[in-house]
């Protein structure tokens, strides 16, 4: 994938209940839920469909929120793609709050650390991506926003220490952190404003993914908070951030057409809302583990619609840094095990 955003206009970022991108759940491993009992028969036939089905829409939604992302670029600002999303989203989860018939808790800890994973989940991630893919393809930055699982292994092992690393989780992140090598190809010549300084900011964004989620597991896990709560918690305050900070930092021109008013409306209400939903029905009907497994659709997604839509340009070490970033993944979510050492 090209690291420069073509200019033409297109037809057209994570315990059981973590309201966390998908590419996220399950990273942290040992404190996963066990994987739910189905009810047999058609009931079971016609449940395992519907998860099905949202596993893949989920993951469809993510890979395609790069794509939204930089067709919003083109008439408005990062801080302005940021706001319209998590308001959009909000709308959306509160929408769903209200017809499940949920509650706001009342215990000002828990609206103090959901401020936190606000920031770190929401805020901070969705400027970094928005201003990074002003210079970098939206493909680039879907393969970029898989690192997040290795991400969360090392807040989990490292900052928040929420568990201690294994030798896999170890080897996973040196894989990983080997296919970003790749990808920034340092060999190429080093581009700081069109290449290096974006990606980086790419990595930060999912630092701030992998923060907090470690902190939601150290501080909301046994809330009693259901997903959705938790998401509305989240994404509501995120979007009460941004429209405070808008006009002091989103002041730039706005140019609106039916493509980028679309791509916010698609990217607020399915990336940012009813995709967090979804997930929650996954992880609880398979499992965090295998729900997990959406890590891989998402990135697909989201270069096939940059070179089909957006004409980027796959370049060789892209996949190849994806695919070892892929492995490591395996390795810090314990899919891939080392041989035992003999005593």
């Amino acid at each position: 994938m090209s690291d420069t955003r073509p200019a033409g206009k297109p037809k057209d970022p994570q315990p059981e209940t973590l309201p966390a991108p998908a590419t996220a759940a399950g990273a942290l491993g040992p404190a996963e839920p066990a994987e739910s009992a189905q009810p047999a028969g058609a009931g079971r036939a016609s449940g395992d469909l519907r998860i099905a089905l949202q596993f893949t829409a989920a993951g469809v939604v993510w890979g395609a929120s790069f794509l939204f992302i930089a067709v919003g670029l083109e008439g408005l600002s990062p801080a302005q793609i940021a706001t319209g999303r998590t308001v959009f989203g909000a709308l959306t989860l509160g929408i769903i709050a209200l017809v499940t018939r949920e509650r706001l808790p009342r215990n000002w800890r828990i609206w103090a650390h959901m401020t936190v994973v606000a920031l770190t989940l929401c805020v901070f991630p969705y400027l970094l991506f928005g201003w990074a893919q002003q210079s970098v393809s939206s493909g680039l930055a879907s393969v970029y926003n898989a690192t997040t699982p290795l991400m969360t292994a090392l807040m989990a092992g490292l900052v928040i220490r929420v568990e201690r690393l294994t030798r896999e989780q170890v080897l996973g992140l040196v894989v990983g952190l080997a296919g970003v090598l790749v990808i920034i190809a340092p060999w190429a010549g080093v581009d700081l404003r069109g290449g290096l300084v974006p990606q980086l900011a790419l990595l930060g964004a999912t630092a701030c993914y992998g923060f907090s989620l470690a902190y939601l597991r150290r501080f909301l896990q046994g809330t009693g908070l259901s997903g959705v709560m938790l998401a509305l918690l989240n994404v509501g305050i995120a979007a009460v951030i941004m429209l405070a900070l808008t006009p002091i930092i989103g002041r730039d021109p706005i140019t609106l057409d039916i493509w980028i008013v679309g791509s916010i409306v698609l990217l607020g209400v399915f990336g940012t809302g009813l995709a967090y939903a979804w997930n929650q029905n996954v992880v609880r009907a398979w499992g965090a583990t295998r729900a997990a497994t959406v890590t891989y659709i998402s990135p697909v997604v989201g270069v096939a619609l940059g070179i089909l839509i957006l004409g980027e340009v796959l370049v060789w070490n892209e996949p190849v840094g994806a695919a070892l970033i892929f492995v490591g993944i395996l390795l810090a979510q314990r899919r891939l095990r080392l041989p035992r050492r003999r005593r």
